[in-house]
């Protein structure tokens, strides 16, 4: 995964009354602005395949690729409400995503629907681990709220590999 790149607003921040140390609530915010990040880019990922997916297995993964990137879209919103909450600047437009996101781009010579599930079962498979990480991550920190929605998160993102791994699978 490329390393993030930080945006012109991911150090703005707004007063709140949530218990975090200042320093804890700019840790949780670039942590939660980076997964909306690669949960947009995914969710763009899962879309494109959605359109674009050709083969025997048309309509069922078309209409799969499309319910995975409706699922997705709800995280990316929760990611970007707490985000705001901890008095974040929720860095969350389709460029800000692009210039962050740590996910390889979906390859455009995919024709077969075989090959869409493949490509995004890796990417399913990478977000997963940074969210593993995240939840570590916000756990130590003392951020329990922002733990448990990372804990939420990786149970779609598993969810939804399992969708896809099962069509790879005899």
């Amino acid at each position: 995964m490329a390393t993030r790149l930080k945006t012109p607003t991911s150090d703005r921040t707004f007063n709140t009354r949530i218990e975090l140390a200042e320093d804890t609530r700019h840790q949780m915010i670039e942590t939660l602005n980076q997964h909306l990040a690669d949960l947009f880019d995914l969710s763009s990922q899962v879309k494109q395949s959605h359109w674009n997916v050709k083969g025997k297995d048309f309509y069922q993964l078309h209409k799969l690729f499309d319910e995975l990137a409706e699922q997705l879209l709800e995280l990316v919103d929760m990611v970007a409400e707490r985000t705001t909450a901890l008095g974040g600047y929720a860095t969350g437009t389709v460029r800000m995503a692009a210039s962050s996101s740590r996910l390889p781009e979906i390859p455009t010579q995919i024709k077969e629907g075989m090959d869409y599930v493949e490509a995004l079962a890796e990417r399913y498979a990478a977000l997963g681990g940074t969210v593993r990480q995240a939840i570590d991550q916000t756990d130590e920190a003392g951020d329990m709220a922002t733990s448990d929605l990372f804990i939420e998160i990786v149970r779609v993102l598993d969810k939804h590999l399992y969708f896809l791994e099962a069509h790879l699978q005899a």
